[in-house]
C-alpha cells in the first residue's frame, strides 16, 4: 500500500506538469485561431492595412506550422511562441480598436 500511495504522488507531480503543458499548448492555439478569424472577419477585414493583415496571417500560421511539429515542446516553449505572437498581433490589434473607436466586447482571446 505504502508503494501505491508513493507512485500515486509521483506521478501526481507528472501528471500536473503534464496538465499545464497542455493547458499552454492549447491556449497558444487558441490565441493564433482567434487572431486570424479576427482579422478576416468582414467588418474588421477593410479597416486593416494589407501590410498589417499579411503579419498577423503570417505570423500566426507560422505558429500553427510550429505547434503541428512541436507538440511535445514544453510548457515555456508555448508560453514564449503565445508571447511573441502577442507583441506582433496586439500593437495592431489594438491601434485597429482606436481607430474604430473601440469595439464592444473587447479585444480577442484577451
Amino acid at each position: 500500500i505504502e508503494k501505491m500511495v508513493n507512485d500515486a504522488e509521483k506521478y501526481k507531480a507528472e501528471d500536473e506538469t503534464q496538465k499545464e503543458r497542455i493547458s499552454a499548448k492549447n491556449a497558444l492555439e487558441s490565441y493564433a485561431f482567434n487572431m486570424k478569424s479576427t482579422v478576416e472577419d468582414d467588418k474588421l477585414k477593410d479597416k486593416i492595412p494589407a501590410d498589417d493583415m499579411k503579419t498577423i496571417m503570417d505570423k500566426c500560421n507560422e505558429v500553427i506550422s510550429w505547434l503541428d511539429a512541436n507538440n511535445l515542446a514544453e510548457k515555456d516553449e508555448f508560453d514564449h511562441k503565445r508571447k511573441e505572437l502577442e507583441g506582433i498581433c496586439n500593437p495592431i490589434v489594438t491601434k485597429l480598436y482606436q481607430q474604430a473607436g473601440g469595439a464592444p466586447g473587447g479585444m480577442p482571446g484577451g
